[in-house]
């Protein structure tokens, strides 16, 4: 059934998450009166509506909703067959969707793809740079396969395959005045303006949570969702920018930059977590790129490993754990 009735499937699909019959008949190079005739049969079948009209596009019902959870399961299963068909003949197709935290997508992904791809040349990728709630989103609705992000919110149906610690590092221009030292404390870093990211940023969280009973504050001069742009401001300011210890080696490796450690009183840490979804077998593309990551994200602790995946307020302390900023 699924693969007779792939098409209409895909532009069910398409349909629901454009929210426009016209739009996604135009993208899937149909027309308008022959995509809403193959809904109608859909919906005949069914004996319900699976959409329903309003005053910019349409939105899916209640039982279009069950209908589409449906249609993800099984394009995301079809998915997987295909990946095993072609592992009979070793891995020459297939295609790896993950979505990130900027963080890691420049300098961790970026070399993690380029070098599966030396490998496996016909892999295609599919690669989202956002933040962890919309990750989430997007792994439960069967529009990824892996995760790779920073700090992720509880979530019952995330199977973490790797989680490491990491540490916050402060990133300012190399002559900064606090350049000089090796290790920082936050309420220092506090006494310059900072470029700091938007607050659903996982680095963010962590900063405003361990300043929060101290006497020292944040004073923002820049605040942006964009960390290349809040690292270019850096580099020509006496702006101080924070970043995970993964995803600053671009800057460590930039002359125009100084790379410092957060004091480990300070407790700047969380986790980094590559993870898929419960219960769902990965296609073969997928599950070789994820055992490549977690290989790789072995060597890269800042930190010792943490015992759960879940932000550091619900973890159990490390041994000779530090209290927490003054």
């Amino acid at each position: 059934m699924a693969l007779r009735n792939q098409r209409i499937w895909i532009y069910i699909n398409e349909v629901a998450r454009i929210g426009s019959v016209r739009q996604a008949a135009e993208r899937l190079n149909v027309t308008p009166s022959a995509l809403l005739r193959r809904i109608q049969d859909v919906e005949h079948d069914l004996g319900a509506p699976i959409f329903e009209r309003h005053s910019s596009g349409v939105r899916l019902t209640a039982a279009g909703e069950v209908l589409i959870r449906w249609i993800r399961s099984q394009s995301a299963d079809l998915r997987r067959v295909y990946s095993e068909i072609e592992e009979l003949s070793g891995l020459q197709r297939g295609e790896v969707r993950l979505a990130c935290s900027q963080a890691v997508a420049r300098g961790f992904v970026l070399r993690q793809v380029a070098a599966f791809r030396k490998k496996h040349p016909n892999v295609r990728f599919k690669i989202t740079v956002t933040d962890h709630s919309t990750a989430m989103r997007q792994l439960t609705a069967f529009d990824i396969d892996l995760v790779l992000i920073f700090r992720p919110l509880r979530h019952p149906e995330l199977h973490p395959i790797m989680s490491i610690g990491q540490g916050l590092v402060a990133i300012m221009s190399a002559d900064h005045p606090l350049a000089a030292k090796d290790i920082l404390r936050l309420r220092e870093c506090a006494e310059y303006e900072t470029a700091m990211p938007e607050s659903s940023f996982g680095g963010r969280e962590i900063i405003e949570n361990r300043l929060a009973a101290s006497s020292a504050k944040l004073s923002i001069g820049v605040e942006s969702n964009s960390f290349d742009l809040l690292g270019d401001l850096v580099a020509v300011s006496n702006l101080i920018a924070f970043q995970i210890d993964i995803g600053a080696d671009l800057w460590r490796n930039d002359p125009r930059y100084a790379v410092r450690r957060i004091s480990d009183l300070d407790r700047t840490y969380g986790p980094l977590v590559l993870g898929q979804l419960k219960g769902r077998p990965l296609p073969l593309a997928a599950a070789k790129f994820a055992e490549q990551m977690a290989r790789e994200l072995n060597d890269c602790r800042s930190l010792p490993t943490l015992g759960d995946y879940y932000p550091e307020e619900e973890q159990v302390p490390f041994e000779g754990q530090p209290t927490p900023l003054p």
